[in-house]
C-alpha cells in the first residue's frame, strides 16, 4: 500500500496516460531526465516480458493439470511448454489481427473476473461436505519448501525465511495497478480520480484475493491429500474433493479463462510500452511501426511473445521455472515503479512545485522512504532459492536475469546510450498536443494530421 500510496500521489501531479519510463523523466531535474527514464524503461521492459511469462506459463500449468483429473494424460515439461507457446499464438493473434475485439474481451473478462470469481468462492464454500476450523486455516504452520519430500527451510533456516517465500505470490498479483494511470487522460477530473483508482485496485485486489484465499482454506476436505495431490495442483485436487471430476473440470476451466484474458491483455500492454520505448530510441527504429491497417504494433507484440516464450525455456530443466518467472515479473514492475517515487524523494522541491491535489503532505517523504525500502527487501528476498535443498533443478535463476538486464541497463547507458538517448521528450510534446499515446495507431494518425497542419501553415 505504500508503493500504492507513493505512485497515486506521482499521478495527481502528472495525470498523464505515460507508465513508470514517463513519469521518471518528469519528476528528474532536466539533465538527469534521460539516465532514468532509460533506467526506469529497461526494468519495466523487463518486468512487462516477465509478467507475461508468468501469466501465461501459468495458464499452460493449469491446461496440464486439468487434463490429468479424467484421462490418462501425463504432463512434462516439454508439453508444458507446447501448450505454452500455443497460448502466445492465441495472443498475438489477437493483438495483431484482432484489435477491434479486445474491448468486447475486455468487458467480458471483467465479468469473468467479477462475477464469476466470486460465484466460485461462495459455491465452493456452500458445496464443501465440511470446512476446516479457524485453528486449523489461521493457526497451522506448513513449510512446504523441502524438495521431494525433504527438509525446508523452517529446519535449515527458520519459519521467518519460509513466510518470505510466502510473500512472492502475493505480491506478484498485486501488480499493474499502475493501469488506473494509463486511463486517467479518459477519467474525468483525473488529478483527483486517477490515484483514487490506484488505491482501489490494491485494495479491492487485496480483499477479493484474501475472500479467496479463505474460501479456498476453509474448503480443504483432507490437508494431507491436499498438498500431496496426485494431479500436482493442490486447487484442482479440492475443486475434485468438492464437486467431484466434472465440477472440478467446469470450474478449472473458468479459471483457465480467466487466466487466458489476463495473459492477452498482459502482452497488449507488453507490446505498447515496447512500441513507446522504440519511438523513444531506446530499443531499435525496426519496433517502431504500426499496421495502420490492423492499427496494432504488430512487431512489438512479436517481439514481447517471443521474449515471454525464451524466459519459460529454463522450465525444460528446472522445477521452480514458474516461481522464476514471477519473481522477476514483480522485481522488474516493483523497481520501475519504485524508480519514480525514488526520484520524488531525491528531489524533492521540484516534485512539491507540480504536486495535485492527492497531496500526502507531510507524510509524503516517509511513506516515499518506506515504499522504496520495501521494494529494496522484495528486491533481494525474492532473488533467494525458495526450495531446499539447492541443486541445478531448484536454483532460482532470477539473479540472473535481473542482473542482465541491470548489467546492460547502467553498462550500456554509460558506454553509448547517454551519447544519444534523450528519453519520452517527443512523448511529452506529443502529450501536450493531445497525441493518444496509448494508442499506437491513433498516435500514428494524429502525427500525420499535424504534419499536415504544419505543411497548410508553411505554404501559407
Amino acid at each position: 500500500m505504500s508503493v500504492a500510496l507513493g505512485m497515486a500521489e506521482i499521478v495527481s501531479a502528472v495525470p498523464t496516460s505515460g507508465g513508470p519510463y514517463f513519469w521518471a523523466a518528469i519528476l528528474a531535474p532536466r539533465s538527469k531526465a534521460a539516465f532514468w527514464s532509460w533506467i526506469t524503461g529497461w526494468f519495466n521492459f523487463l518486468g512487462q516480458v516477465a509478467v507475461t511469462t508468468g501469466i501465461t506459463f501459468g495458464c499452460a500449468g493449469l491446461i496440464s493439470t486439468t487434463a490429468t483429473v479424467q484421462s490418462s494424460y501425463k504432463p512434462t515439461a516439454g508439453k508444458t511448454i507446447g501448450i505454452y507457446a500455443a497460448l502466445l499464438v492465441s495472443h498475438v493473434l489477437i493483438n495483431s489481427f484482432g484489435v477491434k475485439y479486445l474491448r468486447y474481451l475486455n468487458n467480458t473478462s471483467i465479468v469473468l473476473h467479477s462475477v464469476g470469481v466470486s460465484c466460485f468462492a461462495i459455491a465452493l464454500l456452500a458445496k464443501a461436505p465440511h470446512h476446516q476450523s479457524a485453528k486449523e486455516v489461521f493457526a497451522t504452520f506448513y513449510d512446504g519448501t523441502g524438495a521431494d519430500g525433504g527438509d525446508g527451510w523452517s529446519m535449515r533456516a527458520s519459519p521467518a525465511y519460509v513466510a518470505v517465500c510466502g510473500i512472492l505470490l502475493a505480491q506478484y498479483t498485486i501488480t499493474g495497478f499502475d493501469a488506473s494511470a494509463h486511463l486517467s487522460e479518459e477519467t474525468h477530473n483525473a488529478a483527483w480520480n486517477a490515484p483514487l483508482g490506484v488505491l482501489m485496485s490494491v485494495g479491492l485486489s487485496a480483499v477479493f484475493g484474501f475472500f479467496l484465499l479463505i474460501a479456498l482454506l476453509f474448503s480443504i476436505q483432507d490437508f494431507d491429500t491436499t498438498v500431496d495431490s496426485t494431479v500436482g495442483q493442490p486447487v484442482t485436487q479440492i475443486l475434485v474433493d468438492v464437486f467431484g471430476p466434472h465440477g472440478a473440470i467446469a470450474l478449472m476451466t473458468l479459471i483457465i479463462l480467466c487466466v487466458w484474458h489476463a495473459g492477452l491483455f498482459s502482452l497488449t500492454s507488453n507490446s505498447r510500452m515496447m512500441f513507446g520505448f522504440a519511438r523513444d530510441r531506446g530499443l531499435p527504429p525496426f519496433f517502431n511501426y504500426v499496421s495502420m491497417r490492423f492499427a496494432s504494433p504488430i512487431r512489438t507484440v512479436c517481439l514481447g511473445a517471443f521474449l515471454s516464450f525464451l524466459l519459460a525455456i529454463p522450465s525444460l530443466g528446472s522445477s521452480v521455472a514458474f516461481s522464476a518467472a514471477t519473481s522477476i515479473a514483480t522485481i522488474g514492475l516493483y523497481i520501475s515503479y519504485g524508480l519514480p517515487i525514488l526520484i520524488g524523494l531525491i528531489y524533492p522541491s521540484h516534485f512539491n512545485s507540480i504536486k495535485g491535489p492527492f497531496n500526502l503532505g507531510r507524510f509524503s517523504r516517509p511513506i516515499a522512504f518506506v515504499a522504496v525500502t520495501y521494494i529494496l527487501f522484495i528486491t533481494i528476498v525474492f532473488c533467494l532459492p525458495e526450495l531446499n535443498p539447492v541443486d541445478s533443478q531448484t536454483l532460482n535463476y532470477t539473479p540472473v536475469a535481473v542482473g542482465i538486464v541491470a548489467l546492460w541497463a547502467f553498462g550500456s547507458w554509460f558506454l553509448w546510450a547517454r551519447l544519444w538517448f534523450t528519453g519520452p521528450i517527443r512523448q511529452i510534446e506529443e502529450e501536450a498536443l493531445g497525441v493518444p499515446v496509448g494508442d499506437p495507431a491513433g498516435m500514428v494518425r494524429r502525427e500525420k494530421e499535424l504534419a499536415g497542419e504544419e505543411s497548410v501553415h508553411k505554404i501559407d
